[in-house]
């Protein structure tokens, strides 16, 4: 019989807990929960992108920066979070977006997602720290025309708007595999997390799409946090790693990025965290994986 998996409570409670085990058929229903389509009440849903393959020719492919903002869409009225909990945005805010649906990015700036994820998340707006926020807006869902012509949509739309803070995402075009890594190292020194790139003859839909790709030094995923692991020399009475499951129902122990403050008080088992990592091993696990955040609720 399999034994479940012994979890290491925090040092800070007191409480015994017992190890979250879950199935890999309850994992990949809890996943497609926590990453499947927006629910009912987003307008529209949203696209969710694909690594994109190393080597391919970026032709006929818009590229864009990633901007590690928080994602938003528009659907005329109500402006949503990814998962299609509402954004309470100011009045003033939410007055000035045109009528028609959009999706993008909020954003304050590279190097700013954790200030950015305080000031939308809050239950009251705070007017001031969101006049620091812009609207980075990449699509128009549910149009009938491809990519190229939303790109079109967007600008047009934007521009009659006539606010400084909702601002269409560029899109060029890049010959060939070799300029679009040199653009992908650019992006990156000067602070950039990554780029999207987005088929110009592809018509709109919610979902993984193979339109829709993201190109990053390093890959990122989401996982499940299922235990604790304890710390060892500097690190006794902390936490060492947390024990994380992937989509797969494969664990591993993610202990690099995370902060003494992180491991003294840890993200509670049933939180989803994300992480990087360059490459996999042959079983398919993330080799040398780093805490990137937690995942707030949305």
């Amino acid at each position: 019989m399999r034994q479940p998996l012994k979890f290491i409570p925090n040092p800070r409670r007191r409480a015994s807990l017992s190890a979250l085990l879950i199935s890999p058929w309850l994992m990949r229903s809890v996943w497609a929960q926590a990453l499947g389509p927006v629910p009912s009440g987003a307008a529209s849903g949203v696209q969710l992108a694909m690594p994109w393959p190393p080597g391919r020719s970026p032709q006929d492919f818009g590229v864009s920066e990633k901007f590690d903002g928080v994602r938003a869409v528009w659907d005329g009225q109500v402006l949503r979070f990814r998962s299609g909990r509402v954004i309470a945005a100011p009045g003033g805010f939410l007055s000035a977006l045109p009528r028609v649906a959009l999706d993008g990015e909020l954003w304050m700036g590279r190097g700013t997602f954790d200030r950015l994820s305080g000031v939308v998340r809050q239950a009251e707006p705070d007017d001031q720290a969101w006049r620091a926020v812009k609207y980075l807006v990449f699509d128009v869902p549910g149009h009938a025309g491809p990519f190229a012509e939303r790109v079109a949509v967007v600008q047009s739309t934007l521009a009659q708007a006539q606010q400084p803070w909702l601002v269409p995402v560029a899109q060029r075009e890049v010959k060939d595999a070799r300029a679009l890594q040199a653009l992908l190292q650019d992006t990156v020194r000067q602070g950039g997390e990554g780029l999207m790139l987005h088929r110009f003859d592809a018509l709109w839909q919610s979902g993984r799409t193979d339109a829709l790709f993201k190109l990053k030094p390093e890959q990122d995923e989401e996982g499940l946090v299922v235990g604790h692991q304890p710390g060892q020399g500097r690190l006794v009475g902390m936490t060492g790693a947390l024990l994380v499951q992937m989509a797969s129902g494969q664990r591993f122990a993610l202990g690099s990025g995370l902060s003494d403050a992180l491991r003294r008080d840890p993200p509670p088992v049933g939180s989803w965290v994300t992480y990087r990592f360059p490459e996999r091993t042959p079983s398919g696990l993330p080799r040398f994986a780093s805490f990137v955040r937690v995942r707030e609720a949305e």
